[in-house]
C-alpha cells in the first residue's frame, strides 16, 4: 500500500478506538511544538517517501508533490516511479491512475467517520498537537534546539496491533514522518519545497477536489 493509504488505515483505526481525551495527555511540555507549527489553511509542497517491508533488502521509493487545504481535504500526487493521484476529502477518498481512470476507494456515505479522517490526515502532516492527542499519546523528544521531535503512541491495545509508533520532526512544518507498523514495516517521509502561497486554490488545484 501506499504511504498515504497506510495512514488512512492507522487513521481509520484511531478514530475507531480512541478513548476520551487523558487530562495529562495535554500537558505543558507540547506548548512548544504548538508555538512553533504553522498552522495554517493552505500548504504545499514535495515528497519524497521510502518504506521498507520486512523480509526484503530494499526499500520502495516514490517521490511527488502534495496539496493540503484545510477546509477540502488532501491531494497526494506521486510521480515517480508511476504517477497517481490519490485524493481525501470530507466525502470520500478518490484515486487518479496516469490514464486517467477514477475509482473512488471510500464513499463517506457508507463511511460516516470519513470527515474525521480528513481531519486527522491534516492534523499529522501540519503537526496540530491539540487534534492529535485525541488519538495518539504524545511525548516530545529532546532536540537540538533548531527544530522538534514527537512519538505518537496508539492509545488503545487493538490500534497496538496495527503499529507500533509515528514519530514526527520538523520547524514551522513536519518535515520528516516515519510510521512503524506492528508487522515490522516502516514507511519514512520527507516534506520539502513547502509554501503557504499563493494562499486560495488555483482553478486547475479547486478541480483536483471535485
Amino acid at each position: 500500500m501506499t504511504f498515504v493509504r497506510d495512514l488512512l488505515v492507522v487513521l481509520a483505526l484511531a478514530l475507531a478506538w480512541a478513548g476520551p481525551l487523558s487530562p495529562a495527555v495535554a500537558a505543558e511540555p507540547l506548548a512548544r511544538v504548538r508555538a512553533q507549527v504553522a498552522q495554517v489553511p493552505l500548504l504545499r509542497g514535495e515528497f519524497r517517501q521510502e518504506k521498507q517491508v520486512a523480509g526484503f533488502r530494499n526499500p520502495l521509493r516514490s517521490s511527488g508533490r502534495f496539496l493540503l487545504a484545510r477546509d477540502k481535504g488532501v491531494v497526494w500526487t506521486t510521480l515517480a516511479p508511476f504517477p497517481s493521484e490519490t485524493v481525501i476529502t470530507q466525502d470520500r477518498i478518490l484515486s487518479r491512475q496516469r490514464d486517467g481512470s477514477r475509482r473512488v476507494e471510500v464513499d463517506g456515505r457508507q463511511q460516516p467517520g470519513l470527515r474525521s479522517i480528513n481531519a486527522m490526515m491534516f492534523a499529522l502532516m501540519s503537526g496540530d498537537t491539540k487534534a492529535l492527542t485525541t488519538a495518539f499519546d504524545v511525548k516530545e523528544e529532546t532536540g537540538d534546539g533548531k527544530g522538534w521531535r514527537m512519538t505518537l503512541s496508539p492509545r488503545s491495545r487493538q490500534l497496538a496491533q496495527a503499529f507500533t509508533s509515528v514519530r514526527l520532526a520538523g520547524d514551522r512544518y513536519v518535515r520528516d514522518v516515519e510510521l512503524r507498523e506492528a508487522n515490522g514495516d516502516v514507511t519514512r517521509l520527507h516534506f520539502e519545497a513547502m509554501t503557504e502561497t499563493p494562499a486560495t486554490l488555483t482553478r486547475d488545484e479547486a478541480a483536483r477536489f471535485d
